[in-house]
């Protein structure tokens, strides 16, 4: 008997075999039930009040004890038109467990809600440990293992190094694999990571605070030796770097196969949403590692042991290590469950059956090759698959706009907080506390939205890349917010001369008059802010002579600053730690049109992730994604904290004097900070907007008769085929 055919050939789900679906072995004394996809049966194949037809497949939220597919199949009369796709179970078990290992409690998690839950912890713990503790304990591991700037620079890129060395053989052989178990072996590795990056901490010794003399006021002991003899706990940096290449590795399927995964086992409307609440949680992840670790680091490392520093000290080293424990052992727990869903789930048969390929459309038909059932599954099809990728222009060029993104994205999370500090003259912690008000609403919210929105308007792949594009040019129109600036702080001896009069450019001199005879050393960097409102490179810069045992709205207090005058009476000043507070009427119009670029940044990610997904045939979905993550880490994620800090430091002022070699920027210029992120952030939106066009421009659909049905979902929620009628059978026959 003939068998229905696939007669486009676009999705490699077409198998000369029968479809069946069945409902388990009924209780006894109940006779069995039998659903016959083309059967004149009442109960199933039924018209529906809106002319379509009705499934008796078992929804996906049905526990997998209830399989979807018998293991023997029944012939079936072909009665649909050509183009839909059949896919066998062939005897496939869908428990949820481990091996033979199948208890009936934990089947009702064995849904696509209950997948998305374990992904969504899984992605949290990622975010939060690679880009929230890591961020946080950097400086605190610098100064506990001796480390330069550089040598944890290495550290911190190993991860992107190992996602990019992962990506091509975990998207290749995972895609047409067993998806759970590479999801569930990943975040295995990534729980193992983060308990070698915290092994350190074990296997040294106690760490000494030196107590360090009175060091900062006029006429101190300024002596700091600017020799130090190489530290043997330098050598760890190679623990940190092994442990940050395994978070690499065991995060790459998660991006991976994790949204393949959900992909393929969701209806195609709500793909999106499922999709955007998992990055949703991959974003929140860094903003509680923020709040976790910088708790963790109010907490001495050795605990238990009293000390007689703060945490404002610069010698002061924080528990850095208590996150990196938490996140492992969860890490590892949460592997378990992943490890015991089945390749896919009940009733995602359905949705692979309907799927409508929105696959763009190659003249020479070289798209079709994909069609094969074999296709992929062997090395030696792996260039044949990369090429059919390189020849989709419409994949190439969402590659090319994704780098643009990550390439602001990567750049805004770097120095974000940066800006802000400089614009406005915060502390760094304030910074960070402001730029995460800014980034998890507008972010959270953006990455969510944009989910929704797909889902809400079912857009098409077309009119999914256009909502990309839309986003794009409003984040390019609101970019321009960057003109406006706020005006530095007065800093003598760097915005002005000391006694008030302007410093001509490029010549800076913190040495006068007032403190000549203090001795003070560049190395010294502790600003304070005089009474006169004017910023001082520290208290010795200031003159000031003495201290204060007493605290006044928690911070130190100088007195005796003999480069300070009083407002009112004569005689000499005194002086506050830290930065002048800046009253810049600009901040609200500023930080309210950077949430809106944000939001407008984060609002196309999950738009043209899910245009990505689209434009592909089904079986390269995987491998798609595993290529468009190596283009933008390396076109993106690598080079834009790069391109955008050197860019930034341009705009330097004041530099930091390590024993005549340079450091750190202590002072920018504001107006030409704006100016550079101006420029930077024009050039990467206009690149952005280029490619969305192009890409949009050179999609080519499938043609409706290649395109029969498509999944949609009624009021009784059974699935339905709703688009491209014609196609169907006529009711009568049914």
């Amino acid at each position: 008997m003939a068998m229905p055919q696939n007669s486009t050939g676009e999705n490699g789900f077409c198998f000369n075999q029968t479809l069946d679906f069945s409902h388990p072995s009924p209780p006894p004394g109940e006779p069995g039930r039998t659903f016959d996809v083309l059967g004149g049966q009442e109960a199933c194949g039924t018209p529906l009040s809106n002319g379509t037809v009705s499934s008796c497949a078992p929804s996906p939220s049905d526990s997998c004890a209830e399989p979807l597919c018998s293991t023997t199949p029944a012939e079936v009369e072909p009665r649909f038109g050509e183009g839909i796709k059949y896919v066998s179970a062939e005897g496939e078990d869908l428990a949820c467990g481990w091996g033979g290992f199948t208890p009936g409690c934990l089947q009702p998690f064995n849904t696509s809600k209950g997948v998305l839950f374990f992904l969504c912890v899984a992605s949290f713990l990622q975010g939060m440990t690679v880009n929230g503790f890591i961020n946080t304990v950097i400086t605190s591991i610098e100064r506990r293992f001796d480390l330069r700037s550089y040598q944890s620079g290495l550290i911190a890129s190993s991860y992107d190094i190992a996602a990019c060395v992962c990506l091509t053989a975990v998207s290749y052989f995972g895609g047409n694999g067993h998806k759970p178990r590479w999801l569930g072996w990943g975040v295995l590795v990534m729980g193992l990571g983060s308990l070698l990056f915290a092994l350190p901490h074990f296997t040294t010794g106690r760490y000494e605070a030196r107590s360090a003399a009175e060091v900062g006021v006029c006429g101190g002991n300024q002596s700091l030796p600017c020799t130090q003899a190489a530290s043997s706990l330098s050598g760890y940096r190679f623990v940190f770097m092994l442990g940050q290449f395994l978070h690499g590795m065991g995060a790459t399927p998660l991006y991976t196969l994790g949204v393949t995964y959900l992909d393929e086992n969701v209806k195609t409307n709500y793909s999106p949403v499922y999709i955007a609440v998992f990055y949703t949680a991959a974003i929140l992840g860094p903003a509680a590692g923020y709040l976790v670790g910088g708790m963790f680091l109010n907490i001495y490392t050795e605990i238990g042991r009293e000390i007689d520093i703060t945490p404002e000290n610069t010698l002061w080293v924080g528990a850095w290590w208590i996150g990196f424990l938490g996140a492992g052992a969860a890490s590892l727990l949460i592997s378990i469950p992943i490890l015991g869903y089945p390749q896919r789930l009940p009733g995602s048969q359905r949705y692979i059956v309907m799927r409508v390929s929105e696959a763009h459309q190659l003249k020479d038909g070289s798209h079709k090759k994909a069609s094969d059932p074999d296709f992929g599954k062997t090395v030696k099809d792996l260039p044949r698959s990369v090429l059919l990728l390189l020849k989709n222009p419409t994949f190439i060029f969402l590659c090319l706009a994704g780098a643009t993104e990550a390439t602001l994205i990567a750049g805004m999370s770097t120095f974000g907080p940066k800006f802000l500090e400089s614009q406005f003259s915060l502390s760094a912690s304030e910074a960070a506390t402001f730029f995460g008000y800014l980034v998890v609403p507008a972010g959270g919210g953006g990455t969510f939205l944009g989910g929704f929105l797909v889902n809400k308007f079912k857009l098409r792949c077309s009119g999914i890349i256009k909502l990309c594009l839309l986003c794009t040019v409003s984040s390019l129109l609101s970019i321009f917010i960057f003109f406006i600036h706020c005006p530095n702080m007065p800093m003598a001896g760097v915005t002005q001369m000391y006694e008030g009069s302007a410093l001509p450019d490029g010549h800076l001199n913190l040495t006068a008059a007032c403190n000549a005879e203090c001795g003070c050393l560049r190395e010294n960097y502790s600003p304070v802010c005089g009474s006169n409102n004017v910023m001082y490179y520290s208290p010795c810069h200031a003159g000031c002579k003495k201290v204060s045992e007493n605290l006044r709205n928690g911070k130190k207090v100088y007195y005796e600053c003999s480069c300070i005058e009083k407002t009112l009476l004569p005689g000499p000043g005194d002086a506050e730690a830290g930065k002048c507070t800046s009253s810049c009427e600009k901040r609200p119009l500023l930080l309210f049109f950077m949430f809106v670029v944000i939001l407008f940044t984060f609002l196309s990610s999950i738009p043209a992730l899910t245009a990505t997904l689209r434009c592909v045939s089904d079986r390269q979905r995987s491998f798609a994604l595993g290529i468009q993550w190596i283009v933008v880490r390396t076109l993106g994620g690598i080079p834009g904290p790069i391109a955008f800090g050197s860019m930034i430091d341009k705009s330097c002022l004041l530099w930091q004097d390590q024993c005549g070699e340079q450091g750190s920027c202590y002072v920018y210029q504001n107006l030409a900070m704006s100016r550079y992120t101006l420029i930077a952030g024009l050039v990467y939106k206009v690149l952005g907007t280029t490619f969305f066009i192009v890409a949009c421009l050179l999609y080519k659909p499938p043609s409706p008769e290649s395109a029969p049905g498509s999944s949609d979902t009624s009021e009784n929620g059974n699935c339905d085929l709703q688009e491209h009628k014609p196609s169907l059978p006529a009711e009568e026959d049914i």
